[in-house]
C-alpha cells in the first residue's frame, strides 16, 4: 500500500491497480462460500425433509445473524489496532470459521443440524465480509471507491460463478451422483462445498497478507486534510445524541404494534377466528415478524433507560445512536436496499423449486428431474454472476461520464424486466436470458450504493456505518422469510415461481426509490478543489 510521510496532513494517496485488486480479492472466497449457500441451502433443506413453505422459515438463520453480527464486528473493527491491522484480523478469523462450517454443512443427518449449520456458516461469512466493506472506504480516497467497490463487485461475480458452476461441474465433467438415497446431500454437493472452503480461506489469506492498512492517526489526517479542502466544519461528521425521552417513545410504540401482530396472529390461527379473515390461512412465521418489531421496540427502550442513567459510553449505545443518526444519503440508499434485497432474497429461497416445478415440471426433491433442475439453476447462477463480474469493469468506466444514482437505476429496472421474464419463458434452457438481465442489477447492488454511502459517512466510523447499512440487507430478508410464504400460499396457491414475480416489483419499486438519493460522495468537489488549488 502507498505511505504518506505526514499522516497528519495531506490527501490520501491513489492506489493503483495491483493493490486494489490485492485488497479485494478476499471477496472471491467470501463470495464462494455465500453462493455455495445461497445456490443449495434449500435443496439440502428439502433433501432432507423439509416442504416448499418451511424453507423460507428455515432460512431466518442467515440474516438474523447478520442483523446481529455485522453492526458488532463494525463497531469492534473501527476500534481495533495492533499488528495485525484493524480490518484484517477479522477476516481471517472469519475465513476460518466460514470454512470450517462449509466442510460440516453438507454432512448434516438432520434438517435441524443443517439449520443450526447454516446459522453459523452465515455468522462467519458476515464476521469476514463486513471489514471488507469498510476496508475499501479506509484504503481509497473518494475518487477511487467507484473503483474499488466496483473491483469487490467483479470478485463477487467471479467467485459464484464458480460455486454455481461446482455441483453442475461435479455431475458433468467429474460422473459423480447428483442424486443420494433419501434423508442423504448428493456427493456432488459435498464436494463443492468442500472444494469452496479451501478457496474461501486461501483467496481471505491472500489480501490478509497482501496488504496493509492505515492506522487511525493516518485515517484521522487523511479525514481532517479532506474536510478542510471541501470546507465542511471539523466537527461536522459528529454524531447526534438521541435523548432518552425519544428513545423511549419510539420504543413503546414499536413495542405496542408488535405485539398488537401477534395478538392478530394468535387469534387468525385460533380456533375462533374473525369472520373477516374468511378462508385466508395465517402463517405462524408472522409470529416472528411480529417479535422483530417488538424487539426494535425493546431496544430502543433499554437504550433510553441506559441514556437516562449515564450508561451510555458504550458499544451498545454507539450502535443504536447512529442508527437513528445516519447522514441523510444512507437514509435514502436504505429504501433502495429494502426492496433490491428482498427481491434477490426471494430469488435465492425459490429459485431451485420454482425452476423444477414451473420450468421442469418435477417439483419432487427425490426425482432425477428435480436434482437436474437443481443443477441447471446453480448454472444458471454462474451465468447471472459471470455476467455481473463483466458489468462490473463496465461501471467503472461508466460511472466516470454518468450520474450513479441513475445508472443504479436502469441497472435496477433491468434486473425488473428479467425477473418478469421468467414467468413467460417456459423452455430451461432459455433461462440464460433472464439471468442475464438479473446479472447487471447484482452487480449495480453490490457495489454502486456502497461506493455512493461511503462519501457521506465519517472515516472515524466507516465500519459502524457499513454494519449499520447492512440492517436495510437484513430486514428484508427477515420479512422475505416470513412473508414469502404466506404471499405464496395465499394468493398463488403455492407455487414458487410467483416468488420472481414478487422480486420484478421488489426491484422495480428500487429503481423509483433510486431517483430520491442524493451521492453522497465528493470525489467531484475534491477534484474541483484540487484544480482550484494548482490553478
Amino acid at each position: 500500500m502507498a505511505t504518506v510521510e505526514n499522516p497528519g496532513t495531506g490527501r490520501k494517496p491513489a492506489m493503483n491497480a495491483g493493490q486494489i485488486w490485492n485488497m479485494s480479492f478476499g471477496f472471491l472466497g467470501i463470495q464462494i462460500g455465500f453462493d455455495l449457500q445461497n445456490g443449495n441451502v434449500s435443496r439440502i433443506f428439502q433433501t432432507l425433509g423439509a416442504e416448499v413453505n418451511e424453507l423460507a422459515i428455515l432460512w431466518i438463520a442467515a440474516p438474523m445473524t447478520g442483523l446481529l453480527v455485522q453492526p458488532i464486528i463494525g463497531h469492534l473493527s473501527d476500534n481495533t489496532w495492533g499488528r495485525f491491522g484493524r480490518r484484517r484480523p477479522y477476516f481471517l478469523v472469519g475465513a476460518i470459521l466460514a470454512s470450517l462450517a462449509l466442510f460440516i454443512m453438507p454432512n448434516s443427518p438432520t434438517l435441524w443440524m443443517a439449520a443450526g449449520m447454516l446459522w453459523i456458516m452465515d455468522a462467519s461469512l458476515n464476521i469476514t465480509m463486513e471489514p471488507f466493506r469498510a476496508f475499501v472506504g479506509d484504503n481509497l480516497p473518494d475518487r477511487q471507491r467507484t473503483k474499488g467497490y466496483a473491483m469487490q463487485s467483479f470478485f463477487i461475480g467471479v467467485g459464484a460463478v464458480i460455486a454455481g458452476a461446482l455441483p453442475w461441474i461435479m455431475t458433468n465433467w467429474m460422473g459423480l451422483s447428483n442424486v443420494a438415497p433419501e434423508g442423504e446431500i448428493p456427493e456432488t454437493v459435498q464436494w463443492a462445498f468442500y472444494i469452496g472452503g479451501a478457496a474461501l480461506f486461501a483467496a481471505v489469506a491472500w489480501t490478509v497478507f497482501k496488504t496493509k492498512e492505515y492506522s487511525p492517526a493516518q485515517i484521522a489526517g487523511f479525514e481532517a486534510a479532506r474536510n478542510e479542502a471541501l470546507g465542511i466544519e471539523s466537527d461536522a461528521s459528529d454524531t447526534v445524541q438521541r435523548t432518552s425521552s425519544q428513545f423511549n417513545t419510539g420504543g413503546l410504540v414499536w413495542l405496542v404494534i408488535g405485539l398488537l401482530l401477534a395478538a392478530c396472529v394468535f387469534a387468525g390461527r385460533g380456533d375462533v377466528r374473525p369472520e373477516w379473515l374468511g378462508e385466508l390461512e395465517i402463517a405462524q412465521e408472522l409470529y416472528v415478524l411480529a417479535g422483530l418489531i417488538a424487539a426494535f421496540g425493546v431496544i430502543q427502550l433499554i437504550a433510553g433507560m441506559m441514556r437516562s442513567s449515564g450508561s451510555d459510553e458504550n458499544g451498545f449505545m454507539e450502535v443504536v445512536n447512529d442508527l437513528f443518526a445516519m447522514p441523510k444519503t444512507m437514509r435514502q440508499l436504505a429504501v433502495v436496499q429494502f426492496f433490491s434485497w428482498f427481491a434477490m432474497f426471494s430469488m435465492w429461497i425459490y429459485g431451485t423449486p420454482a425452476v423444477a416445478e414451473f420450468h421442469f415440471m418435477s417439483p419432487d426433491p427425490t426425482t432425477q428431474g428435480y436434482q437436474d433442475a437443481a443443477d441447471w439453476w446453480s448454472l444458471l447462477g454462474s451465468v447471472r454472476n459471470g455476467i455481473a463480474a463483466a458489468a462490473a469493469l463496465g461501471f467503472i468506466i461508466i460511472a466516470a461520464k454518468m450520474d450513479r444514482t441513475r445508472l443504479h437505476a436502469a441497472n435496477l429496472a433491468i434486473g425488473a424486466a428479467g425477473f418478469a421474464s421468467m414467468l413467460m419463458i417456459r423452455d430451461p434452457d432459455l433461462l440464460w436470458l433472464p439471468m442475464v438481465a438479473v446479472g447487471v442489477a447484482w452487480a449495480s447492488i453490490v457495489s454502486l450504493p456502497y461506493a455512493i454511502l461511503a462519501g457521506s459517512v465519517p472515516a472515524k466510523k466507516m465500519g459502524i456505518y457499513m454494519g449499520i447499512f447492512n440492517i436495510f440487507i437484513v430486514v428484508p430478508q427477515l420479512i422475505a422469510a416470513t412473508l414469502l410464504g404466506f404471499l405464496l400460499t395465499t394468493f398463488f396457491d403455492g407455487e414458487p415461481i410467483y416468488a420472481m414475480a414478487i422480486s420484478a416489483v421488489s426491484f422495480a419499486l428500487a429503481a423509483i426509490a433510486t431517483f430520491f438519493v442524493t451521492d453522497g460522495s465528493s470525489a467531484a468537489l475534491e477534484e474541483r478543489k484540487e484544480a482550484s488549488a494548482v490553478a
